[in-house]
């Protein structure tokens, strides 16, 4: 039970950032293989492979490497013959020449699934590992790149860490003797470790033994090389690990966007993928994008959109543009580059994988006011739109920011409404993802402000009011956020506000009151601000505690909290109980203090609910003494 338990946890680490070939591999055209000529001869070599003397051995090994290997009947036969375990026996050898012969069939055949989980079944890894200390340097070339088709699987690439294998590979990179006679041979060397490298980095657990052993400096290095055959392997490697922040981190501190930029220009499409797929990965972090920019990458990245046809380089270009974006200098950059017009056309038959990016990218792209009218002119809008009835979540977060970003145009809006987009974002909010329900609520938010009759809109929704004021019941803070950004808007019109009084949102928005959270503090102020405006709200925010709770807001760091605070204590304070509760709380202190501020609207509600606090107070004196 023990052992099996730690080996799960073992595990944890393991989870891979790529889909991982099935643990249980199926078993291919069975039967078949027995009857073709391949397996007669492959039998009929084996004998010898497994009795011969060395020499015989090594005749009959050259012989195998003569049948097409790349052929499942053979690979399969070598397999089923027993030849498999003898070429693994033969690894443990001394006979460089047995244990090269071998090992130039084990690394075409591991091609196959099934011969991949053999290997690995037959210790087979932890034998080529030990190659890898050999000091012929063509034995651990082919050892390494056999790990590297084997590690392919979750398994394996444990068992290549677990026997100090991530330590011997990096070792492997370390033989740079740039301009000497050997560089030939130490470029191959160093291509053979970063293919296993490559495979081994999938899993998290070796991601951290690549760094461990050195491995970012000896990337890096090999990064500014001109040989395609090891920059493949090496970007590979590198856009692999940047989902680590630490490799993340070490890609800006060692200079390494400069070459990943440069590289985007290559001949070689798969190099070209494999450095955007980085880019799209480090550009998360802020200095990242600013160093694309810096190193003239934008304008390539742009250039690759035009190659729509190999999809995999399309998804990664457009990944890369998305995460670039998220600065507004590289979204001004690319609209002297025309990315913008070139992304709606991506917005029709593409693969879910390119959808997300380029619909992320647009999302970001549109908080520039030139570029909600560049997407409306190229007819951006109705296959957004389109796309806000896709199942993907992250395809929806991504849609649902980008039609929230166009509708800040009333122009915009109009489409979106014609189009029956409101209703789609709101039939969203159902969604079970807190993820989706968040943006959809965000969505809302310009599209209620920039519509024409929003109010009638609004109520046009059957039990759409009902289903906004339930999420306040939400565990999920961005929701609950978004949701009250939502209701702020919403509340303008006084019928929507009597409903969703109805339906119960003074005692749920009071519910959130006790929150640090500066976000949602100041969204819940301002649904509360305007929540005031109906019946006798005023007071029910009083007796559902409200009051107490928001006077603490003014003391958090963020002027926008400031600023919704007052604006909501301004409210509150046109009911007497509630400005006894504010005076009891160190209100006028304050807020005194706001009164002198350059924000008009804060200085103005400030100076309003000190007035009314003031003006209770002297009434109240006055009925005392008269």
């Amino acid at each position: 039970i023990f052992s099996k338990a730690s080996s799960s946890l073992e595990d944890i680490g393991e989870s891979s950032s790529e889909t991982d070939e099935d643990e249980q591999p199926v078993r291919h055209q069975e039967g078949s293989t027995d009857l073709s000529p391949e397996y007669w001869a492959i039998q009929k070599l084996a004998k010898y492979v497994k009795g011969g003397d060395p020499t015989a051995t090594v005749i009959a090994l050259c012989s195998m490497r003569d049948l097409n290997l790349s052929q499942e009947a053979c690979q399969l036969a070598i397999k089923d013959t027993g030849c498999l375990e003898v070429l693994i026996n033969l690894l443990d050898t001394e006979e460089i020449k047995c244990q090269t012969g071998s090992l130039k069939i084990l690394k075409e055949i591991s091609q196959n699934i099934l011969i991949r989980h053999a290997i690995a079944d037959l210790g087979g890894l932890e034998i080529m590992v030990k190659i890898l200390d050999s000091p012929d340097t063509d034995l651990k070339c082919l050892a390494a790149e056999t790990i590297a088709n084997v590690a392919r699987f979750k398994r394996a690439r444990k068992t290549v860490r677990q026997h100090g294998g991530i330590k011997r590979l990096v070792e492997l990179l370390e033989s740079i003797s740039v301009g000497s006679s050997h560089q030939a041979k130490d470029t191959e060397t160093a291509r053979c470790g970063a293919l296993a490298l490559w495979s081994c980095s999938k899993s998290t657990k070796n991601k951290k033994a690549i760094r461990k052993a050195g491995g970012i400096p000896l990337l890096a290095r090999w990064l500014k090389c001109s040989h395609t055959n090891i920059l493949i392997p090496i970007v590979g490697t590198l856009q692999e690990c940047a989902s680590e922040p630490s490799y993340r981190l070490a890609i800006r501190t060692e200079g390494m966007i400069e070459n990943l930029v440069k590289n985007l220009s290559s001949e070689h499409e798969e190099l070209q993928m494999h450095c955007a797929s980085a880019i799209f990965k480090c550009a998360e972090d802020e200095e990242i994008r600013d160093l694309v920019r810096k190193h003239e990458g934008l304008q390539p990245l742009s250039v690759l959109l035009d190659n729509s046809e190999n999809k995999q380089l399309l998804a990664a270009v457009t990944g890369a543009i998305w995460k670039c974006a998220i600065s507004r200098e590289n979204v001004l950059k690319f609209q002297e580059y025309k990315t913008v017009e070139t992304l709606v056309t991506l917005l029709t038959d593409q693969p879910e994988e390119v959808l997300i990016n380029v619909i992320g990218a647009l999302g970001e792209c549109c908080q520039e006011q030139e570029n909600r009218g560049t997407i409306r002119r190229c007819g951006g809008i109705p296959p957004i739109v389109k796309l806000l009835t896709a199942t993907n979540r992250a395809l929806l977060v991504n849609v649902n920011k980008a039609v929230g970003g166009c509708a800040m145009e009333p122009e915009n809006m109009a489409i979106i409404d014609s189009l029956d987009g409101v209703r789609l974002l709101w039939s969203l909010l159902k969604n079970p993802n807190p993820d989706v329900q968040a943006s959809a609520a965000w969505a809302l938010c310009p599209c209620v402000e920039n519509a024409k009759n929003s109010g009638e809109m609004v109520r046009s929704f059957v039990g759409g009011l009902e289903l906004i004021v339930n999420l306040l019941k939400s565990n999920d803070k961005e929701v609950l956020t978004s949701v009250c950004a939502a209701i702020a808007n919403i509340a303008k019109d006084q019928e929507n506000l009597a409903v969703m009084t109805d339906h119960g949102v003074v005692p749920l928005l009071s519910k959130l009151a006790n929150t640090n959270n500066n976000k949602l503090r100041r969204h819940l102020a301002e649904a509360i601000a305007h929540c005031c405006m109906w019946g006798s709200n005023r007071v029910a925010f009083g007796e559902t505690k409200a009051v107490a709770p928001l006077a603490r807001y003014l003391k958090a760091k963020d002027p926008l909290v400031h600023r919704a605070t007052a604006l909501a204590l301004y409210q509150l304070s046109e009911d007497p109980n509630n400005c006894v509760i504010m005076h009891e709380n160190g209100v006028v202190k304050l807020l005194l203090a706001m009164v002198g501020s350059t924000d008009d609207a804060l200085q103005e509600a400030a100076a309003g609910c000190i007035a009314n606090i003031r003006r209770l107070a002297l009434a109240t004196e006055k009925a005392k003494y008269g």
